[in-house]
């Protein structure tokens, strides 16, 4: 039978010790890890000693890690990562832990990249628990398995184990529905000097401090590109949200608050209510949100402006109405043009995400997008076309397997490299083609983004070389201008100092609870 002893609550008397090692992403601007900072904190409520070793912040080496984990002794050992991180050094941290940890203690994973091809990521990292989905509940059940309680390990719902060479899936735990009352993630356990500090956006000060909390958890769609952690949409309490703020805006000094929602505005009141709060309850501040286009007009606008904020990530894709249709995006091109408008008119920046290279795309929209960017750009980011990826456990990545073009998770992570480059071919054009045309769209977009901001053409040609280098010469290292730019490179803004660059992949931050 199955078992869970949910909800969490402080009468539990689990004890032992837990650490979640965060991965290197080998650069500076360091998203804090809510999912291990969440299940920390519902650990702690359980008598659990928990700390984090952070690779991040501090960038250890595996060298460093393993001496480390040979001087400790814990009853888990858990690491959680997005999929496009996996090769890119997560894989080697998993082999350290694997080989140092000895039998008294065992290896969990979790998060985006594990949950989404569970047997591939148990078998690659020799992990012994693989946590689907969100996991406070689970690591807390699987804690208490591994602390003699009366509850088997294969027993437990979201756990995928191997057994014997076997397989062993538990069925799928529902989501928490109880978000208000789950503690608040467990901050002091981290550098919070760094995750405050490592943070810059466009539009914030030198001097500001930024840090993400969600409000929601979920996403209301279906995107074909898209891996769905966890099935529909639950809300956080708008008071609960806004005292989280100001616990960071008290205690850290945070003052530009990172949303990391999937969707941070799910309806009209919801949205409302939550920035009538932040105006009546907290200093002034600045946040960034994510947004749908259909569910963003002058009213909400105007209110997220006069709330602080000052940057709105929105996911247009695509100018084609096509293509939107296949992507599953449920909008219009009309709604992709009155969104920016709307943004435009209220002052507040926005992140032009337009990605290329779905069933239906063609060099023709490529170029389309390209003048989407070009016509609503406030230059907040240095916005380039990126071709789409089919990530494991997404509607794309089952089409790519479908057709032949991939064998499955193990194939992926073989021919994955970089995700400015395209994997899979959904559009029948041949790739010098598309690299050429590419190259020729990004090398115009850098040129605009700089003749509009300041005008430092040295600067452009470095990052025009760098893509030049990826399509044709394969160097693989280089990340996007996104990460290679300096503050005075972005817009300024005449209510702060300039603008600073934003240096975060799209949804690559550690988000929601997934480890």
């Amino acid at each position: 039978m199955i078992k869970s002893t949910a909800p969490i609550n402080d009468s539990l008397d689990v004890g032992g010790r837990v650490l979640f090692v965060i991965p290197d992403n080998y650069q500076d601007d360091n998203v804090f890890p809510l999912g291990p900072g969440y299940m920390a904190a519902c650990l702690r409520l359980a008598n659990v000693q928990v700390e984090a070793y952070c690779m991040d912040v501090f960038h250890h080496s595996n060298d460093d890690l393993a001496a480390f984990l040979e001087g400790e002794s814990y009853d888990l050992v858990c690491l959680g990562y997005m999929g496009p991180r996996f090769k890119r050094g997560v894989q080697e941290t998993c082999k350290t832990i694997r080989r140092v940890l000895g039998p008294e203690s065992w290896f969990v994973i979790g998060g985006y990249g594990p949950s989404s091809c569970p047997e591939f990521m148990l078998r690659e990292t020799g992990a012994d628990v693989l946590v689907m989905g969100e996991g406070e509940e689970t690591i807390l059940e699987v804690m208490m398995a591994k602390r003699g309680h009366d509850i088997k390990l294969e027993e437990i719902q979201s756990v995928v184990l191997i057994r014997d060479d076997e397989v062993v899936a538990a069925p799928r735990r529902r989501t928490i529905k109880y978000l208000n009352t789950l503690p608040m993630p467990a901050w002091d356990l981290f550098p919070m000097d760094s995750y405050t500090s490592s943070l810059k956006f466009a539009r914030m000060a030198d001097t500001d401090k930024a840090f993400p909390l969600i409000s929601t958890r979920g996403c209301t769609d279906k995107c074909s590109f898209c891996f769905r952690l966890d099935s529909g949409i639950r809300v956080r309490k708008p008071e609960q949200v806004v005292a989280e703020m100001k616990e960071l805006n008290t205690r850290w000094g945070v003052n530009y608050f990172y949303f990391v929602d999937e969707l941070a505005i799910v309806s009209r009141s919801q949205i409302l209510k939550l920035l009538a709060l932040i105006r009546e309850q907290l200093p002034p501040i600045k946040f960034r949100m994510d947004c749908r286009v259909t569910m963003f007009d002058d009213e909400i606008a105007v209110a997220l402006k006069d709330a602080g904020c000052v940057f709105l990530n929105i996911g247009f894709e695509t100018s084609s109405q096509e293509v939107l249709d296949q992507m599953n995006k449920r909008a219009t091109v009309e709604q992709n043009v009155a969104a920016a408008e709307t943004a435009r008119r209220a002052g507040i920046g926005i992140g032009i995400n337009m990605i290329w290279g779905m069933p239906g795309d063609s060099l023709d929209t490529m170029r389309r997008n390209a003048e989407f960017i070009k016509r609503f750009n406030q230059y907040d980011q240095i916005r380039t076309i990126r071709p789409i990826t089919p990530y494991p456990g997404s509607p794309l990545f089952n089409m790519a397997v479908q057709n032949g073009d991939l064998s499955g998770p193990e194939d992926f992570y073989d021919k994955f490299r970089n995700s400015d480059l395209y994997m899979v071919n959904f559009v029948g054009v041949p790739e010098t083609e598309i690299y050429q045309t590419l190259y020729e769209i990004n090398k115009d977009l850098i040129y605009d983004h700089f003749r509009n901001i300041d005008g430092d053409m040295e600067v452009a040609e470095g990052l025009v070389q760098g893509f030049h280098d990826l399509y044709f010469r394969g160097d693989t290292e280089f990340r996007g201008p996104r990460l290679l730019t300096t503050n005075k490179h972005v817009r300024a803004d005449s209510a702060t100092t300039q603008g600073i660059w934003d240096g975060l992949e799209l949804k690559e931050g550690s988000r929601l609870s997934g480890m």
